[in-house]
């Protein structure tokens, strides 16, 4: 039987933090993929052969004044895209578009809703936040919902939210993005000599990763434990307002911001900190994590995380077993946390164990690329099974009475 041939659309192919939709496309094993994409970006970082890059359409100036001011037509036919799709698609032999990222989709609606095989979409946080600049966001969103037979979130968390927007809870299914155990072994760590102790963030520099309440836990902790350190790990355009900050907390000699690491560096990083530290929030925008990959990839090398109560991560982070867990943005709680865990040396490595031990029995990349691959399968039946009940609803059409046929006889 010939593999299911599957469309990974990503319109980045791919940014910097999107390491998990890397993994995730380079693992399937039991359907065939290749990625569509409007921009190729890191390529060395993220190698991949069966890129088919979506040509910009020939500009047609008065056709598309006519369909975006006139027909008042959505961009992606004004901008004339529907037909490269439909094109590309056709001679690819595509069965099924997984879309990434919800605001992909709501681009793609008009595309979704036309084309005669179905498209899923996964979402994974940003892409359920408040869109000032698109208040119609939601509304398109609830028609993408209707037509995709199915929708993925990365956490519980997602799904609730995918439910409030208008989701039907029986099209969602839950498709966390795992991790390679194998690049990422376990060190059982001791406690440092002297109180050296190292905290790790790594993250982008972003509001809703909590950066600041990561620096003011750590003006607290250092207090009582002036040898310590915290590496921040990654880029963003939070970086000058987070040094200063550190240099107002009076701690910049003892901040390091390491900048983007390639993944070699970062996992020396990993074994050589003891505590994990990401205290996420939510922002104005509703911006929500999902469950973050540095925290299952710290916690599968056998650091703590010492956490908040936001978005999937409580449902990977285990108070009292892989770590605690504070309310967003309490930082005194979570330096309190961090002097918890540092007095008591012996607690400090089991729960590093612990925490390993845990993403290896829910976050292994393998079991979650194989239920991914069960996913699209489920989306082509019943889609499959939309159609043939819609062909089966349809009324019959009785045959025209004809007079002159009928006089005849």
């Amino acid at each position: 039987m010939s593999k299911l041939v599957v469309a990974s659309y990503c319109t980045t192919f791919l940014k910097s933090e999107m390491l998990h939709i890397y993994r995730q496309v380079t693992a399937l094993r039991d359907v065939q993929t290749f990625v569509m994409t409007k921009k190729v970006q890191n390529n060395e970082r993220f190698p991949f052969d069966d890129i088919e890059l979506i040509p910009a359409p020939r500009p047609n100036p008065f056709r598309h004044g006519w369909l975006k001011f006139v027909e008042r037509q959505p961009p992606i036919v004004y901008r004339g895209e529907y037909q490269l799709l439909a094109n590309l698609l056709e001679r690819r032999g595509a069965d099924l578009m997984h879309i990434y990222f919800g605001h992909t989709a709501v681009h793609l609606l008009p595309f979704i809703e036309c084309w005669n095989k179905p498209c899923i979409v996964s979402f994974h946080g940003a892409d359920v936040m408040v869109k000032a600049e698109s208040p119609d966001y939601a509304a398109k969103l609830r028609r993408v919902f209707q037509s995709v037979p199915l929708v993925l979130a990365r956490s519980r968390s997602l799904e609730q939210r995918l439910i409030v927007l208008g989701c039907p809870p029986e099209k969602i299914r839950i498709n966390r993005t795992g991790i390679p155990l194998e690049q990422f072994p376990l060190v059982r760590r001791r406690a440092p000599e002297g109180g050296r102790w190292r905290f790790l963030q790594a993250c982008r520099l972003i509001p809703k990763k909590g950066l600041a309440t990561c620096l003011r836990a750590f003006a607290v902790f250092r207090q009582e434990n002036p040898r310590a350190k915290l590496f921040i790990a990654g880029k963003g355009p939070l970086q000058p307002i987070l040094e200063a900050l550190a240099m107002q907390l009076d701690v910049s000699d003892h901040v390091h911001f390491t900048g983007f690491l390639s993944q070699p560096d970062l996992l020396a990083l990993y074994h050589s900190c003891h505590v994990f530290l990401h205290p996420s929030e939510m922002p104005a925008d509703e911006n929500q994590e999902g469950i973050p990959n540095s925290i299952l990839e710290a916690m599968a090398t056998g650091m703590p995380v010492l956490a908040t109560r936001h978005g999937g991560i409580p449902e990977a982070v285990e108070e009292g077993r892989c770590g605690a867990l504070v309310d967003e943005r309490d930082y005194l709680a979570l330096a309190a946390e961090m002097k918890k865990i540092t007095r008591s040396p012996y607690s400090f490595g089991e729960i590093g164990v612990l925490a390993s031990e845990s993403v290896a029995a829910h976050f292994e990349q393998r079991f979650h690329i194989a239920q991914l691959e069960r996913h699209y399968r489920e989306a082509l039946e019943v889609a499959n099974e939309a159609v043939a009940r819609e062909r089966s609803e349809r009324p019959v059409t009785a045959p025209q009475f004809q007079p002159e046929r009928a006089a005849a006889k």
